[in-house]
């Protein structure tokens, strides 16, 4: 069977010489037909969901929680800062103002945190010991707020200012340390504004300083944007139609309030975008560092246009399989062309070098490709076949990502064989001169074999404990599991990502639990908040509390004692800024007159110079001033009214949007659950998802998405390398026919996995589910280059590195290189890593067959060269 197949390829070959015009008009027509199906079929998928079976059952968990609440997918998450809370509140509610009015970019737009709801019952929402403290808060400040209630201007709080003073006269000194923080921004305010710039003062940090954060205001707008398919990045419209909106904001106009993003579409939109990242140049830049390399290995433009023709007829062909078997491109397939180009380019360079060294003045061009065919193509053959099978391995796998990769790739390689024996031969012949050309092989090749046969034992002593050292490098190499970390971290919407993930109420990595009932969430997220790994829980029940009766009588009572400030009657005129000069000039010499009792950083020190100076100014920094420490009162006081009428919540009393995020329609409770800082590695977060499945097996989100992921990656790549090891043998088995010549190929391979195990545990590289891709590759060069040296081992050859083999070896090696490094020098972390390894499994596969295999070869009685057929002559 094997001799029928090597006579009909080299039969095959023949006719695509004689024939060229033919076959070559054939291939232009199948081109054509291929890139009009790739333009009408062919698409990509940016969506890192998709890189995994539907049929696994947490992706099918992950897709039924989708379902219950799609408003948490394909999201366009804004994130508002500003120095104030009040500021951030402001512009986040104009801006989803602005995003609601635009319906052609956006879908929806909400502001999670603020809603009337939380404005009126958001204190009866904190738990006990927080609503202690607040109310404590809003009470403590109740002397700067009284005479602010009916003159809400500088002059108000300068009085407010006056009856802390008094407190300190009578001894109260120790009593006011607890306004130091509020008092300090006050300070901060006034000497801004005689620095001449305003700096509004936080009344919400002066009144509830444990609820604002210490960096100032932060809000968020979920933005559900309109999608444009037919774009490579389908958000980036919307996304910059949001931040178009938002640059017209005052607060962003002045540059008080800054805008980032974040979300599920930008992330994926910076994705692409990060992929095709100077894509241009690198090909430019690429295509010709690999044209300068078949010029090194071909020698003549008669041979290197037609390798590189070939070539790219091949990837059209592959592209064209792509679009009719597969219909999509995802974030790993869109690989394909690179590696396509790297492994595919070895076939015609094999072809090339081995017909220019047969290329004699008493041949002619049709008996040079005969012979080269006859020494070639079972070769050729083999190692497309071995290269197939090392990605078609992949296929059956549960990770969509690289199985679509390996069945592109896979049938890739045989396409580009086919092309090999027909395309190439035809060009050939069309471009042939019949010129005589000279011997060629590797320079300094002969030496290298000579050395290599005398100090083989040595050199398969180093191989064995290089070995025993990748051996620990594969076992201990570690994995990370956290996609983001493929991913461009300086994009803006990875580094919004980034600043949000120690917060427990903005950490991505969550987990999600649906129970029948209320009283269940209850119970469950106690058991679930007592765990040492977990952060923070929170569940529908939290915004219905089981203790609303006492809440309601702690802030009724505080309603009470705050009546003054709730119910001022009638407001005092305005004043005029010499009435605010005078009375800054009273409080100032008040505060003077009790700085002995003062300690040394107390801040009315510095209000009282700010005073003393802001009597002595101008009416501009007295406007300044009054701006500051008055623009957001009237805003917190009616947001204090508001918080201090609140009333017993109820299921019915929800509004719809927030029942919507925590209830499914048929009265399921949604619980969340975030983790501890510790989660941010694999093996924390891993520790986390096995902890709260212990106790809520059917959990689900990201967290849990992402520790399956990189189970079912490990599990993919476990079972392929079965698969195309069992593959592999059985066609070297069936090709070679020999037990020991299939096993030295592999043994070589093995040895090639172990120096990249061990090359990528020294440079402290973590597999990831980009570079672990990098196995099927090593699998397929590695079998292409040992074959070719075993082949003709057993044909006869005692010198391998000083053949045409071997210079055909390297500079295939060479173009490979240059292919792979296209992808380690992109910006994509995650596609630089792949070229990373690809290029390290390159380099142990070149030690493996250039020193390994001829030392092994050395050492054991060559091949019986009288069993061997005519056809199986030395190349």
């Amino acid at each position: 069977m094997f001799r029928a197949l090597h006579k009909g390829l080299v039969w095959l070959v023949d006719q695509s010489g004689r024939h060229h015009y033919i076959v070559l008009l054939l291939a232009a027509l199948l081109a054509a037909l291929s890139l009009m199906a790739a333009s009408h079929h062919l698409s990509i998928d940016t969506n890192s969901d998709h890189l995994f079976s539907e049929q696994l059952p947490w992706r099918q968990r992950s897709e039924a929680f989708a379902r219950q609440f799609p408003q948490f997918s394909d999201t366009l998450t804004v994130v508002v800062r500003a120095p104030t809370a009040e500021e951030a509140r402001i512009t986040a509610k104009a801006l989803n103002e602005k995003l609601a009015a635009d319906p052609s970019h956006f879908r929806s737009s909400t502001t999670p945190g603020i809603s009337p709801f939380f404005d009126r019952q958001g204190l009866v929402l904190l738990p006990p010991k927080d609503l202690s403290d607040t109310i404590s808060s809003m009470l403590q400040a109740q002397p700067l707020l009284g005479p602010l209630a009916t003159d809400a201007s500088a002059r108000g709080l300068f009085k407010g200012i006056d009856l802390m003073v008094e407190g300190v006269r009578h001894g109260m000194t120790d009593d006011l340390s607890s306004y130091d923080a509020a008092l300090g921004n006050v300070a901060d305010a006034m000497e801004a504004a005689l620095a001449g710039h305003a700096s509004p003062l936080s009344w919400q940090a002066l009144l509830t300083p444990n609820l604002v954060g210490s960096h100032g205001g932060q809000e968020f707008v979920l933005v559900h944007p309109v999608m444009d398919f037919r774009a490579l990045e389908p958000g980036r419209a919307a996304t910059e139609a949001m931040l178009r909106l938002a640059a017209e904001l005052p607060a962003v106009k002045a540059g008080r309030a800054k805008i980032n993003y974040t979300g599920s579409v930008p992330l994926a939109d910076e994705e692409f975008s990060s992929l095709t990242d100077r894509a241009g140049p690198i090909a430019i830049g690429s295509s010709l560092l690999l044209i300068f390399w078949l010029v090194l290995a071909l020698g003549t433009w008669r041979l290197i246009v037609p390798v590189v023709i070939t070539l790219v007829v091949g990837l059209i062909y592959t592209l064209g399989f792509a679009a009719l078997a597969v219909g999509r491109l995802n974030l790993v397939s869109v690989a394909f062309a690179v590696l396509f180009i790297g492994l595919a380019v070895d076939f015609g360079i094999q072809f090339g070098v081995r017909l220019h060294a047969r290329q004699y003045s008493d041949r002619t061009f049709d008996d040079s490709l005969h012979e080269t065919a006859h020494r070639v193509v079972s070769q050729v053959g083999l190692a497309a076949l071995a290269t197939a099978c090392g990605f078609l391995a992949f296929s059956p796998t549960d990770f969509t990502g690289v199985a679509e990769l390996g069945t592109i790739a896979g049938v890739g390689m045989l396409l580009a064989l086919l092309c090999t024996i027909t395309v190439l031969p035809a060009l050939l012949r069309l471009l042939s001169k019949g010129s005589p050309h000279a011997e060629v092989a590797l320079p300094g090749g002969a030496a290298a074999d000579g050395w290599l046969e005398r100090q083989r034992k040595p050199v398969l002593v180093v191989f064995a404990l290089l070995g025993l050292a990748g051996l620990w490098g594969a076992i201990t190499i570690p994995f990370d599991a956290n996609p983001l970390h493929t991913k461009n971290a300086n994009s803006e919407a990875m580094r919004t990502l980034t600043s949000l993930m120690d917060d427990p109420n903005t950490n991505p990595f969550t987990m999600d639990v649906l129970v029948k009932d209320l009283a269940t969430a209850q119970q469950l997220s106690e058991r679930l908040g007592k765990l040492p790994e977990v952060a923070q829980v929170v569940s529908g029940v939290d915004f219905v509390p089981a203790d609303q009766a006492d809440k309601l009588d702690q802030i009724a009572q505080a309603s009470d004692l705050m009546y003054a400030v709730l119910n001022p009657g009638e407001k005092v005129a305005p004043p005029s800024y010499a009435e605010m000069r005078e009375t800054a000039k009273d409080t100032s010499e008040g505060i003077a007159s009790v700085a002995d009792k003062l300690a040394p950083n107390s801040p009315l020190r510095r209000i009282g110079k700010a005073l003393g100076r802001l009597a002595q100014g101008t009416d501009e920094q007295m406007a300044t001033a009054n701006q500051s420490l008055t623009q957001f009162l009237p805003y917190t006081l009616n947001q204090l009214a508001d918080s201090l009428s609140a009333q017993k919540i109820t299921m019915q009393s929800l509004p719809a949007d927030l029942k919507r995020d925590w209830f499914t329609p048929d009265g399921q409770v949604r619980i969340q659950v975030t983790p501890t800082a510790k989660a941010q590695n694999t093996a924390g977060l891993r520790r986390f998802v096995k902890v709260v499945q212990d106790v809520a097996p059917e959990a689900a989100g990201s967290a849990v998405d992402t520790i399956k992921a990189a189970d079912t990656i490990l599990d993919a790549f476990r079972e392929a390398a079965v698969y195309a090891t069992l593959a592999i043998g059985v066609v070297l088995m069936l090709v070679l026919q020999r037990f020991r010549d299939a096993g030295l190929v592999l043994a070589t391979l093995l040895m090639s996995a172990l120096l990249t195990a061990l090359l990528a545990r020294l440079l402290g590289i973590s597999i990831n589910f980009a570079n672990i891709i990098a196995l099927p590759l090593l699998l397929g060069v590695g079998v292409s280059f040992n074959v070719y040296f075993v082949m003709n081992w057993r044909h006869g050859m005692h010198h391998f590195l000083g053949s045409p083999t071997a210079r055909a070896i390297l500079f295939s090696a060479l173009t490979t290189g240059t292919a792979f490094g296209s992808l380690a020098i992109s910006r994509h972390p995650g596609t630089a890593s792949m070229g990373l390894v690809l290029l390290l499994s390159l380099l142990a596969v070149l030690l493996s067959t250039f020193a390994f295999l001829p030392a092994v070869l050395y050492s054991i009685r060559p091949a019986d060269s009288t069993k061997t057929s005519a056809h199986s002559r030395p190349a």
